[in-house]
C-alpha cells in the first residue's frame, strides 16, 4: 500500500455510494421476499385450503419461479456487464425492481393477490436480481484499489447483512400493520439505491470486450471457471452446500406452524426475526472481520465454515424452543459469513477486470442456484419427509459436500493467503 491509497475503502466518495446503495437493495428484497414468501404459505394454507406439506411444496415453487428467469438470462447477463457502464446497468435495472415492488405494494392494498399472481411477480424479481447482481459485483474493484480490496469485500458484505438484518425484521413488524406498507418502503429504498449508483463516476467497461461477439463471450466466460479448478471448486462449493443446507425457504412452515411463543404460533413478527437472525450472525462476524481480516489458512477456514453451517442447519431443524432457534440461526449466519467473505476476496482477486462480469454472473447463479433451488429442493423434501425432516437432511448433506470438496479440490484446503499462493501438502 502506496502513500497515495485511501486508508479505508470508506474514505473513497464512490465506494460510499455503491456501499449505500447495496445496503439499500439488500433491505428491500429481503424485506420482499420476507413478505411474499409469507403471503404465498398463508394464502395456500388459508384460501387455498392446502396442506401443511402442500403449502411447503408451494414455497418450494416459490423458489423455482425465481430460479427459472435467472438460469436463462444469467450468461447475457455477464456480458452486459462487461461490455457496458456498469453503474449504468445497475441503476436502470432496479428501476425495474421498482415498477414490481410497486405493483406488489398494490395489489396488496387492494387485495388483488392470488397465487398465480405472487409467483409471476417472484419471476420478474428474479430477472431483475440476475442483471443487477453481475454488474453490481464487478464495480467494486473499479474504484476500489487492489490493496483494499478484502476490506472492501468484507465491508460491502457488512452492507449486505445490515440490509438482511432490519429488512426481514422490519418486514415481518410491517406486515402485521398493513401488509402493503413493507413493499411501499421496499419501494422507496429501492429509488434510493439507484439514486446513490446514479452518483458513481462512470466505470468504463473493460478493453476489447466490445469487439467480441456476445455469444463467443458466453462461451469464453464458462470456459474460463470450468477449467479453473480452483474458482469452479469455489463456486461450486456454494452451489451444492447451500443448495442442501438452506433451511430459510421452510421458516415459513417453522413460523405458521411449529415454532410457538407462550403457546401462540410466532406468525409473521417471529418470521421477520428469524429471517434476520442469520443475518444478525453474519453482521457480528462482519464486523470482526472489517476490523481485521482473515489473512490466513483462508481456504481451510472456508471449509470449516461450510461444515460449521450444515451442523447448524441440524440443529435449527431439530429445536422446538424458539430462543434456540434464533441462536442456532444467528449461529449458521456466522458461519455462513466466514464462508461468503473468503469466497467473494478469492473470486474476485483470482479473476482478470475483463472477465469479472461474466464470472460474476456465473457464480450469482451458483448462488442463486443455491438459494433458490435450495428452496425447491426444501420444499420437495418437506413433502416428502416433514419440515424438520427436510431441514436436518440438507444440513447433513452440507457437510457431507464440504468433506467430499476437501479432498476432491485440495486447491481450496491448501490455499494460505488471498494472493492464491498454495503451500504443499
Amino acid at each position: 500500500m502506496n502513500a497515495a491509497t485511501p486508508p479505508s475503502p470508506l474514505a473513497i466518495a464512490d465506494y460510499r455510494r455503491y456501499w449505500a446503495a447495496r445496503c439499500a437493495t439488500v433491505f428491500a428484497t429481503s424485506s420482499m421476499v420476507v413478505v411474499l414468501g409469507y403471503q404465498l404459505y398463508d394464502l395456500a394454507r388459508g384460501p387455498y385450503g392446502m396442506s401443511i406439506r402442500a403449502a411447503a411444496f408451494q414455497l418450494g415453487l416459490f423458489g423455482l419461479a425465481q430460479f427459472v428467469p435467472q438460469i436463462l438470462f444469467a450468461p447475457i447477463a455477464g456480458v452486459i456487464a462487461d461490455r457496458f457502464d456498469r453503474r449504468n446497468i445497475v441503476a436502470i435495472v432496479t428501476l425495474f425492481d421498482v415498477l414490481v415492488a410497486l405493483a406488489l405494494t398494490l395489489c396488496t392494498l387492494l387485495s388483488l393477490l392470488t397465487l398465480p399472481l405472487l409467483f409471476t411477480l417472484a419471476a420478474l424479481h428474479g430477472a431483475v436480481r440476475t442483471f443487477i447482481g453481475p454488474a453490481q459485483s464487478s464495480i467494486a474493484p473499479n474504484i476500489v484499489p487492489a490493496a483494499l480490496m478484502p476490506h472492501a469485500v468484507a465491508i460491502s458484505a457488512m452492507a449486505w447483512q445490515i440490509g438482511a438484518v432490519v429488512g426481514p425484521a422490519l418486514g415481518g413488524v410491517l406486515f402485521s400493520v398493513n401488509p402493503a406498507l413493507a413493499y411501499a418502503i421496499s419501494t422507496a429504498m429501492l429509488v434510493f439505491a439507484a439514486l446513490c449508483i446514479a452518483r458513481i463516476r462512470p466505470v468504463p467497461a473493460p478493453p476489447g470486450n466490445a469487439d467480441t461477439h456476445p455469444l463467443r463471450q458466453m462461451g469464453e466466460g464458462l470456459t474460463f471457471v470450468w477449467r479453473d479448478r480452483f474458482l469452479f471448486g469455489c463456486v461450486s462449493l456454494d452451489l451444492f452446500a447451500v443448495l442442501l443446507g438452506g433451511a430459510t425457504a421452510l421458516l415459513p412452515v417453522y413460523a405458521r406452524d411449529i415454532l410457538t411463543w407462550h403457546g401462540a404460533p410466532v406468525g409473521s413478527v417471529g418470521l421477520g426475526i428469524m429471517r434476520a437472525m442469520p443475518s444478525l450472525g453474519a453482521s457480528a462476524i462482519g464486523l470482526a472481520i472489517a476490523r481485521r481480516p482473515i489473512e490466513r489458512n483462508v481456504g481451510a477456514r472456508m471449509l470449516l465454515a461450510v461444515a460449521a453451517f450444515g451442523i447448524a442447519t441440524v440443529g435449527f431443524g431439530l429445536s422446538r424452543n424458539f430462543v434456540v432457534s434464533l441462536a442456532l440461526l444467528a449461529a449458521l449466519g456466522a458461519a455462513d459469513m466466514v464462508s461468503v467473505f473468503i469466497r467473494n476476496t478469492l473470486v474476485q482477486l483470482h479473476t482478470p477486470d475483463a472477465m469479472r462480469g461474466r464470472v460474476s454472473s456465473i457464480s450469482g447463479l451458483a448462488i442463486s442456484a443455491s438459494n433458490e433451488l435450495g428452496e425447491m429442493e426444501s420444499g420437495l423434501a418437506a413433502a416428502l419427509l416433514g419440515a424438520t425432516g427436510a431441514v436436518v437432511f440438507g444440513g447433513v448433506g452440507a457437510v457431507l459436500i464440504t468433506v467430499a470438496w476437501t479432498f476432491a479440490f485440495p486447491e481450496l484446503r491448501r490455499t494460505r493467503r488471498f494472493a492464491v499462493d498454495y503451500a504443499e501438502d
